[in-house]
């Protein structure tokens, strides 16, 4: 039974199981994301609710589950802390706005079909992103979890160190400490029961509450009951550059933590999910989130995976999940504001250290430097400057890096002989290799064998064995499935030049596909007498051993049959 096509029916208690399941490991990740967001544990919730209810509905992998997540919060922490300094009475509004143009920015790149590229952002930059925001979120919590004030950068947090550790508040650190000590030790068939995140809040927030009720230390506080009011759009002309450019880190981020989580739930479910209705749904659900006063989410990989150990399979599941934590905001209130802010540190350090991607770290040493350097290079940027900064760069550089390898690669494709045995690569049949032969008793003839696409690396190789003297020059593109715009523009030029300066005849032989259109476009054709196109090599020589008689004196080109 489906309903407007999307929503199936015949997995009702899996789904029921699945989404109670995950909304116990998501309430203590949403109030801990909330509150090291600077928003107030209230936005972690509603972040959860809607992202989780609407993300579900109208995204393309069923068993998905999304909410809050580290790299999100993180970004979201930044854009508070600033657009609060700098705009006091505003800030907040501003705040959500930019969430809400992430979510715009998710639509679009859905109804764009961008799916498919932005998931092909190199690993060494994911790698090195991901391990910044765990460092991040590891400093900025050490403070908390002895009882002192968060702060809201990385560098602002390691100065206070020091002092958090030489003035730990007891009850503070000993709860810390202590939730440090289950969300690592609750593990095996344990965890699968009950989750150890939500062990740590209940146990820690209950010895808080019965044994230490006069301590000082700082908890979550009331939160408000009753559903979320509209926060409605807010623009600063002077904030907008920052504005847009922090809505598309969220929007891009959100959207490669979704896609890469959907992979994870294709391989456990046998499925294949949609990636331009995942960021439809996605974008949506931030939409939304940001207009009620929510954190922006994403598709949360362990959340995604214990949804499915517990038998969700459709997107009831994940819209299960979000009406529990919902019940859990309207009449829960007053059992959360006893959470002390030592544990909620001491679950979210948990999460850190998982997000530090360590054995890529240890391992990228080992199988390239170029590679370490990119992904140290973005954890370090990441961490010490900026999130937009970091990935900006570190796909520079990756992409610089990787376009050197693929030019040395194609310019290693581009093969010039003027003797069939000055190149062992070069791929000549007996009757070709004899035919050259001939051909050099009769002529300087130049042959220019390429393979695989040729794009701009390998233009200035082509225009340099192309501008040698020659009686005769023989392209041979065969072997070429592609040839990029700059590189069809570079023959064009060198045809054209070749021409004007009376140099030898050119001809271009086994262009096909688009290749052939390719030259086409670019009038390649009225540059070059239709004879000099040619299907193969051997076709080529034998017009050069008629075109030279014995003596060296030249003879009428004969005409040809065209390809």
């Amino acid at each position: 039974m489906q309903l407007v096509g999307r929503l199936q029916f015949n997995n009702l208690r899996g789904d029921l199981f699945g989404g109670l399941t995950a909304a116990i490991v998501a309430l203590p990740l949403a109030l801990a994301f909330g509150v090291a967001s600077g928003a107030g544990a209230i936005a972690g919730l509603y972040g959860a609710v809607f992202t989780g209810f609407f993300a579900a509905l109208f995204g393309g992998t069923p068993s998905q589950v999304s909410g809050p997540t580290g790299p999100m919060t993180v970004v979201m922490a930044t854009v508070f802390s600033k657009l609060i300094a700098e705009n006091p009475e505003s800030g907040i509004a501003m705040a959500f706005t930019a969430v809400m143009l992430s979510g715009a920015f998710q639509i679009l790149f859905g109804m764009l079909r961008l799916g498919q590229f932005i998931t092909l952002m190199p690993y060494t930059v994911i790698s090195g992103f991901m391990s910044g925001i765990g460092v991040i979120i590891v400093a900025l919590q050490l403070a908390p979890l002895l009882g002192h004030p968060g702060q809201s950068s990385v560098i602002a947090g390691l100065q206070q160190l020091p002092e958090a550790l030489a003035n730990p508040h007891p009850v503070a650190a000993g709860l810390g400490i202590l939730t440090l000590s289950i969300v690592f030790g609750w593990s095996g068939k344990l965890s699968k029961i009950v989750p150890s995140p939500l062990v740590a809040l209940i146990v820690c927030t209950l010895i808080s509450v019965l044994v230490f009720p006069d301590s000082d230390i700082a908890r979550i506080g009331e939160i408000p009951q009753g559903f979320p009011q509209l926060q409605l759009p807010r623009l600063n002309l002077n904030q907008m550059r920052d504005i847009v450019s922090y809505s598309l880190m969220l929007a891009t981020l959100g959207a490669i933590d979704s896609l890469l989580t959907s992979l994870v739930a294709d391989n456990i479910t046998r499925t294949r999910h949609d990636s331009e209705q995942e960021l439809i749904g996605q974008g949506i659900g931030n939409l939304l989130s940001g207009l009620f006063g929510g954190l922006p989410g994403a598709g949360a990989t362990m959340r995604t995976v214990i949804n499915v150990q517990a038998g969700g399979r459709t997107a009831l599941s994940g819209m299960f999940h979000a009406l529990i934590l919902l019940c859990i905001v309207l009449w829960a209130g007053e059992t959360t504001a006893q959470i002390p802010h030592a544990v909620l540190a001491g679950i979210l350090i948990q999460v850190g250290i998982k997000i530090i991607d360590w054995g890529f770290l240890w391992r990228v040493c080992q199988v390239s430097m170029r590679a370490a350097l990119v992904t140290y290079g973005v954890l370090f940027l990441t961490v010490f400057v900026d999130l937009v900064t970091a990935v900006v760069v570190g796909a520079f550089v990756a992409n610089i890096l990787t376009i050197h390898r693929l030019t040395s690669i194609q310019v290693a494709q581009v093969r010039a002989v003027t003797h069939p045995d000055e190149d062992p690569k070069i791929l000549l049949t007996p009757q070709e290799r004899q035919l050259f032969l001939q051909c050099q008793d009769l002529g300087q003839v130049i042959l220019v064998q390429m393979s695989g696409p040729m794009s701009y690396g390998a233009a200035r190789t082509i225009a340099f064995h192309m501008g040698q003297n020659y009686d005769a020059l023989i392209l041979d593109l065969s072997d070429v499935p592609l040839v990029g715009v700059t590189a069809a523009m570079t023959i064009e030029a060198e045809i054209k030049t070749a021409r004007r300066q009376g140099q030898g005849e050119i001809f271009i032989v086994g262009a096909q596909g688009q290749v052939k259109e390719r030259l086409r476009r670019f009038r390649v054709q009225k540059t070059l007498p239709k004879e000099n196109f040619l299907p193969s090599c051997y076709s080529a020589l034998n017009v050069i051993s008629m075109f030279f008689d014995p003596n060296g004196s030249e003879v009428e080109l004969l005409p040809l049959e065209q390809n």
